[in-house]
C-alpha cells in the first residue's frame, strides 16, 4: 500500500517515513487561544506583560503606604525601637560577657536614654544661660547687616526704608495669621504627647528586641513555610547588615561633625560653640537637610556675636565639614553597607518629605537602602549566553512554517 493505515488512537504517519524515523509530523489539533490573539508585534505583548505586573506592584506598595498612614504612630514606635537596638546591641554584646544579658540590656539602655537626655538638656541649660546677652548681640548683629546692605558692596541699592517696609510686612503678616499660628501651636501639644507615646514603646520594644532578639526571629522563622526560611533568612540577615550599619554609621558620622564643629566655633570665638556642636550633631542624623539647617542657626549666632565676616567664615567652615562628610566619612564609614548613589538619596529624601514631613526625610534613606539590600541579595543574575545557546534560543523562537 502507498499509504500506511494506523489505528484511531495512534499517531498519523506520513507515507514513506520509515518506521522509527524521528521526523517533524503536521499534527491537526483544535483552535487555540493563541489563534485568536491580535496580530501585534512582539515587543508590545512584552511590553503589556510588564505593564500590568508594574501595576500590581504599585497597587501593593500604594496599599502598603495606605495601611502604614492607618497606624502611622506604631510604625515610628517599631522605627524607633530598631535605630535604639541597632546602636545599642554592641554595648549589650559586650556587657552580656560580663554580666547577665537582661541586666547588660538595662544597663546599655539605661546609659543611651541618659546620654541624648543630657545633650537636650545641656543645649537647653547652656542657651537659657547666655540668652539675655545673645538677644542683645543678636540685635547689634542686625543692625550691623542692615548698614552692610545698605552701605555695603552690593550690585544693587537697599534703602533703609526698603528695609522697615519689610519689617512692617512682616509684622503684620505675624498678626494676621494667629489664630493659625495658635491653631497650630495646639496641634503641637498635642504631637507631643504622641512623641512621648510612641517613644514609651519604642523602649518598651527596644528591650524585647535586645534581650530576646535572636529568640524571636527564630520563632517567626519557624511559623512559615519550611521552603520559603531559608529564603526570609536571607533577607532578613541582608536587611539587618544594612540597617543596624546605617544607623551606627550615621552616630558615628553625626559624633565627628559635631566634634569638627565644635573645634571650629571655639576657634572662631562665637558663643555657645558647645550647644551649637549638639545642634549639628543631632542635625546629622536629618540626610541633607539637618546639616543645612544646623549651619543657618551657626551662621545666625555668630552674626550676632562676631559680626557678617565672621558668620560667613562659620557657614563656609561647616560647608567644608559637609564635603568631608560626603565624600570621606560616608564612603569609609558605610560604604559596604549602604550603596545607593547621592542622586537616587536626594530623589528618595525628596519623595519622603512630601509623603510624610520630616519624618519621611529622616526614614526614607534606610528603608530603600535595606530593600536595595534585600533585593540585591535575592536576586539571581543569567550568565552572559555562549553563541551555541543564542542560535538554539533563536530557533526554539522561531515560527513554524507550513
Amino acid at each position: 500500500m502507498g499509504e500506511s493505515e494506523s489505528s484511531p488512537g495512534s499517531p498519523r504517519r506520513v507515507a514513506g517515513a520509515p518506521v522509527g524515523a524521528r521526523r517533524a509530523v503536521a499534527v491537526r489539533r483544535g483552535p487555540s487561544s493563541r489563534d485568536f490573539e491580535p496580530n501585534s508585534p512582539r515587543w508590545l505583548r512584552s511590553m503589556a506583560g510588564v505593564s500590568w505586573r508594574l501595576l500590581v506592584v504599585v497597587a501593593a506598595i500604594a496599599l502598603v503606604f495606605f495601611v502604614t498612614s492607618r497606624v502611622q504612630l506604631l510604625v515610628i514606635a517599631v522605627f524607633i525601637a530598631l535605630v535604639f537596638t541597632a546602636v545599642l546591641r554592641p554595648a549589650v554584646e559586650f556587657l552580656s560577657r560580663l554580666m547577665p544579658r537582661g541586666l547588660a540590656t538595662a544597663l546599655s539602655l539605661l546609659l543611651g536614654i541618659l546620654t541624648l537626655v543630657g545633650m537636650l538638656t545641656y543645649v537647653g541649660v547652656s542657651v537659657a544661660g547666655q540668652w539675655v546677652n545673645l538677644s542683645e548681640q543678636f540685635g547689634t548683629g542686625i543692625e550691623d547687616l542692615k548698614n552692610l546692605l545698605i552701605d555695603g558692596p552690593l550690585p544693587f541699592v537697599i534703602t533703609n526704608d526698603q528695609i522697615n517696609q519689610w519689617i512692617t510686612d512682616g509684622q503684620a503678616w505675624l498678626q494676621e495669621h494667629s489664630g493659625e499660628l495658635a491653631g497650630q501651636a495646639a496641634a503641637g501639644a498635642g504631637s507631643v504627647v504622641e512623641v512621648f507615646a510612641a517613644l514609651a514603646l519604642a523602649t518598651f520594644c527596644t528591650v524585647f528586641f535586645l534581650s530576646r532578639g535572636a529568640d524571636m526571629w527564630t520563632w517567626f522563622l519557624n511559623q512559615l513555610p519550611s521552603r520559603a526560611r531559608t529564603i526570609w533568612q536571607t533577607a532578613g540577615g541582608a536587611g539587618w547588615y544594612t540597617f543596624s550599619g546605617y544607623t551606627r554609621g550615621t552616630v558615628i558620622i553625626a559624633v565627628s561633625d559635631g566634634a569638627l564643629a565644635f573645634i571650629l566655633l571655639t576657634i572662631i570665638g562665637v558663643p555657645l560653640a558647645a550647644p551649637l556642636a549638639v545642634l549639628v550633631l543631632i542635625g546629622a542624623f536629618v540626610p541633607l537637610i539637618g546639616a543645612p539647617v544646623a549651619m543657618v542657626i551657626a551662621m545666625i549666632v555668630a552674626l550676632a556675636a562676631n559680626g557678617p565676616i565672621q558668620a560667613a567664615v562659620v557657614g563656609v567652615g561647616i560647608a567644608l565639614i559637609g564635603q568631608f562628610e560626603g565624600h570621606i566619612l560616608q564612603p569609609l564609614v558605610m560604604g559596604k553597607q549602604v550603596s545607593l548613589h547621592p542622586v537616587v538619596v536626594a530623589l528618595v529624601i525628596t519623595a519622603g518629605t512630601l509623603a510624610a514631613g520630616i519624618l519621611g526625610a529622616v526614614i526614607a534613606v534606610p528603608l530603600v537602602a535595606v530593600a536595595w539590600a534585600v533585593f540585591s541579595r535575592l536576586r539571581t543574575i543569567d550568565p552572559p549566553m555562549t553563541e551555541d545557546q543564542e542560535d538554539e534560543s533563536l530557533e526554539d523562537v522561531a515560527p513554524i512554517e507550513g
